[in-house]
C-alpha cells in the first residue's frame, strides 16, 4: 500500500510549523506543484488533524496558516539518507576551499545525531555508513589556495551585518599590503573566491572583487555599507566565464561530432544556447568576460573544440590544443 499522499499531509504540516509566518495558498502550490484546489484540499485536511493551527492575514491581505511551535516535534526524526546529504554537503564545501561552512554543516549534523533517540540513532548509523561510501565523493585533487577562517568568518559576519570593512590586502598587480575601506556586496565561491564589492578609500569606480586569500587582515567598521540599490550580484557573476570580470564578448564555439553529446551535458554558461549541427558537431554560444580561464578549460578538450569566436581566445587556443585519445 502506497502512503505518499499521507506523507505529503506529513510534511505540509511540518512547513506550516517552520514557517513563522504561516503558509499561504500560493506557497503551498509552489511548495508542493499542485493546483490552487489541491491545495486547498491539502490545507484543509491538516487543520482537520491539527485543529490548533492558527489563521491569520497578513499586510497583503492573503490568509496565512501556521501551527504552534512544539506540536509535531515528536513526529520528526531524521533519516539516514537527509544526513547521508548533510555530511556530502559538508565534504563538498570542503573540497570546494570553503572551510568555514564545511565546519557548519558538520556541527549542524552533529547537532541533529545528538538530538535523536538513542536506539534511532543506532538503527540509522549503520546506513548512514553505507550510504556515504557507496556515494563515493571523492575531493578534487590539485593545488588550492589557502583560507584564514578567521577572515572568512569576519567577512560573513560583515556582510550580514550589513557594514563597510577595512581590508589589509595586495593584488597581485601590487602586492604590497595596504589599508583599504570596501563596502561588501557579496563573495563568489570557486577555486579562488572573491569579495565582490565597491572600495571608497581609495576611491575606485565602480565595482571591483577582491580575492580573498590576498587578505591578510579585516576589521569591520560602525557604518553602513553603501550598495548601489540596482546591482544584481547573479548578473554580475553571469558576466564573466569564472571569477575573472572582464568586458563581456560574444563566444562561440564548435565541439566536434565525437565530443558533442559530452559537450551537451555541460553548463558553460547559465545564458548559453546549444545548436546540433547537420554534420552532428554541436556549437555552443553565450556572452562573458574571462578568456584567460575560457582557455584553461578548453585546453582539457584537447582539438574537439574549435573557437569561433572571439579571435583573442582562438589565438590563445588554437595554437595549444592536443589530441588526447579521449574526452574529458
Amino acid at each position: 500500500m502506497r502512503h505518499e499522499k499521507g506523507e505529503t499531509l506529513l510534511t505540509l504540516a511540518l512547513a506550516m510549523q517552520a514557517a513563522r509566518s504561516g503558509l499561504t495558498l500560493r506557497q503551498i502550490q509552489d511548495r508542493f506543484g499542485v493546483a490552487r484546489r489541491t491545495a486547498m484540499r491539502m490545507k484543509d485536511a491538516v487543520l482537520r488533524v491539527f485543529p490548533q493551527a492558527v489563521e491569520t492575514e497578513g499586510g497583503d491581505r492573503q490568509k496565512r496558516w501556521h501551527i504552534p511551535p512544539g506540536t509535531l516535534d515528536r513526529l520528526v526524526s531524521v533519516p539516514a539518507d537527509d544526513l547521508a546529504v548533510l555530511e556530502s554537503a559538508a565534504r563538498l564545501m570542503e573540497d570546494q576551499n570553503r572551510p568555514v561552512e564545511a565546519a557548519t554543516l558538520a556541527a549542524l549534523a552533529a547537532k541533529l545525531k545528538a538530538l535523536m533517540p538513542p536506539a534511532h540513532a543506532r538503527r540509522v548509523e549503520p546506513d548512514l555508513e553505507a550510504l556515504l561510501e557507496a556515494e563515493g565523493l571523492a575531493c578534487r585533487p590539485g593545488p588550492r589556495p589557502s583560507l584564514d577562517t578567521e577572515i572568512v568568518t569576519t567577512l560573513r559576519e560583515a556582510l550580514k551585518a550589513g557594514v563597510a570593512v577595512r581590508l589589509t590586502y595586495g593584488s597581485r598587480r601590487d602586492p604590497t599590503p595596504t589599508a583599504r575601506i570596501v563596502h561588501p556586496y557579496g563573495v563568489l565561491h570557486g577555486h579562488r573566491h572573491y569579495l565582490v564589492g565597491r572600495q571608497s578609500e581609495p576611491t575606485v569606480e565602480g565595482v571591483r572583487t577582491f580575492s580573498v586569500p590576498r587578505i591578510t587582515a579585516i576589521e569591520p567598521l560602525g557604518q553602513p555599507a553603501e550598495r548601489d540599490p540596482d546591482f544584481d550580484l547573479g548578473a554580475f557573476a553571469r558576466q564573466a566565464f569564472g571569477v575573472f570580470q572582464e568586458d563581456p564578448v560574444d563566444v562561440v564555439w564548435r565541439f566536434a561530432p565525437e565530443a558533442a553529446a559530452e559537450a551537451r551535458a555541460f553548463v558553460f554558461h547559465p545564458d548559453q544556447t546549444l545548436e546540433d549541427q547537420p554534420d552532428g558537431s554541436l556549437i555552443v554560444r553565450f556572452r562573458a568576460g574571462g578568456l584567460l580561464e575560457m582557455a584553461w578549460h578548453l585546453y582539457t578538450w584537447g582539438d574537439a573544440v574549435e573557437v569561433l569566436s572571439p579571435p583573442e581566445l582562438a589565438d590563445m587556443v588554437h595554437p595549444h590544443r592536443r589530441g588526447w585519445g579521449a574526452l574529458p
